[in-house]
């Protein structure tokens, strides 16, 4: 119940300080395993859109985070694993694998895998890490094309942050009202025999395309 009245307090606060407003442009909002994929250039990307689904998905979405950071205290660890279900991931491989000792070990892969078998959904920030540069997009990782490949089921949603940067800058801890949007995609249709650069250029075109000048060409 804790977990739960926390959770609805980030939602309203989240929402009464950017005053998000949320557009499903290509399809509308479905209860079927999707990983939404997304910008990243502030700490509070995933929170914006997750507050964004409707109740009944965001029951099912987990961001897939680093275990470090949300493992760091007590305080962390409860709203990421207990608020947020986030799907903690080690950043450090070779640490993961010590520590699991021998035999098997589930890597980051395996470990969406899993979640997405369970019937949960999740954010995922295909740059893997915070954009706080010029550009408009990181290269992309290719975790999100082997998930791609190996679960044809899964949608796989694009979703634009905008404007979230100028709420929380870098190095501030006083967040600053502005307004912002979370725009929704048309989920990425599968293309047979794709390569992974093929791929991942598509899925970085379609998350272009999503921000407010996006009718240009990057």
């Amino acid at each position: 119940m804790m977990a739960r009245w926390v959770g609805a307090l980030i939602v309203v606060f989240a929402r009464l300080l950017t005053g998000v407003q949320a557009r499903w442009r290509g399809a509308p909002p479905m209860a079927l395993p999707t990983v939404y994929f997304a910008n990243h250039t502030s700490h509070g990307d995933f929170v914006l859109l997750w507050a964004s689904l409707p109740g009944d998905l965001r029951e099912r979405t987990r961001p897939v985070a680093a275990a470090d950071y949300w493992l760091r205290s007590g305080l962390r660890r409860f709203i990421g694993c207990a608020v947020f279900g986030a799907l903690l991931i080690d950043r450090d491989p070779a640490r993961d694998r010590a520590a699991a000792g021998p035999g098997p070990s589930s890597g980051p892969l395996e470990q969406m895998e899993a979640a997405l078998h369970g019937g949960d959904s999740l954010i995922l920030f295909p740059e893997g890490t915070r954009n706080v540069g010029d550009e408009l997009l990181l290269p992309f990782k290719s975790g999100i094309y082997h998930l791609a490949s190996r679960h044809p089921e899964v949608r796989l949603v694009p979703v634009w942050i905008e404007n979230l940067r100028r709420v929380l800058p870098k190095g501030s801890w006083l967040p600053v009202p502005l307004a912002c949007s979370v725009d929704f995609g048309a989920p990425l249709a599968r293309v047979e025999g794709e390569d992974k650069v093929a791929f991942l250029a598509r899925a970085r075109q379609a998350l272009l395309s999503l921000r407010p000048d996006g009718d240009r060409d990057e």
